[in-house]
């Protein structure tokens, strides 16, 4: 064999025997990891609170709720409600209310208990009509150099609505209030904004216009004379009087 012939047999088989290593490998399959599991669903949360959670007979109190991660609210006596919410009830003796919020991650339970102390039998020691007044209408406050009923106001207005419309004797006075910041011209314009908006609200639930007087003290009858946030806040305010 000559060498050119040696040389051609050693390439072959050298080439041969790399094509039979590359034939041999073996491929290695892509693993992919499994997709996380699903998170649980969130448990529903409950709150139910009544105000006032005492009354006298007769007298009623204003249910209210928030409630997360529920699809199904029920209230002992009003059935389906809203996620959240309020409503005025007027039991004829102390009940205890239970919210029950039921979703995908379970269910959780509120409670509320409105006590009902039962009427004087002697009339003459009975409340007038100005000390219930006293006792449950409550003032509404606002924002800044502003005259919308606030989110956090609301319940407040629909208690003294339910007031209104159990006592159809009662009329009442709306003051409008700002604190002492900016002119009086412009803050006797925005206390009566303010004592309108209340009295306009209070009239599109259901009370008598002309049982509704309003007036606009602007910054002329400060609640509180420091010179703080604190104090300005108190002095934005529709203020209820008794209208005799």
């Amino acid at each position: 064999m000559t060498q050119k012939r040696i040389y051609t047999f050693v390439l072959l088989t050298a080439l041969a025997s790399v094509s039979l290593l590359a034939g041999c490998a073996k491929k290695v399959a892509k693993v992919t990891p499994p997709p996380p599991p699903a998170p649980a669903p969130a448990a529903p949360t409950a709150t139910l609170a009544a105000n006032p959670s005492v009354v006298q007979q007769g007298q009623s109190s204003l249910l209210t709720w928030q409630t997360n991660n529920a699809s199904e609210i029920t209230i002992t006596g009003l059935g389906t409600v809203p996620a959240s919410g309020s409503r005025t009830v007027m039991p004829g003796e102390s009940t205890t209310y239970t919210l029950v919020a039921k979703g995908a991650g379970g269910t959780n339970e509120a409670s509320a208990r409105i006590t009902v102390n039962a009427a004087s039998a002697n009339a003459a020691n009975s409340p007038t009509d100005q000390e219930l007044f006293s006792r449950n209408v409550r003032d509404v406050f606002f924002d800044y150099d502003k005259y919308a009923i606030r989110p956090v106001d609301a319940p407040t207005v629909q208690n003294d609505e339910a007031f209104l419309a159990q006592h159809p004797s009662v009329k009442v006075v709306v003051e409008g209030h700002c604190d002492d910041r900016g002119s009086e011209e412009y803050n006797i314009a925005l206390g009566a904004s303010r004592a309108e908006t209340l009295k306009q609200t209070l009239v599109q639930q259901g009370v008598p216009a002309d049982r509704i007087r309003t007036v606009s003290y602007g910054k002329e009858k400060p609640f509180c004379t420091a010179d703080n946030e604190q104090c300005w806040q108190q002095n934005r305010v529709d203020h209820f009087a008794f209208d005799r």
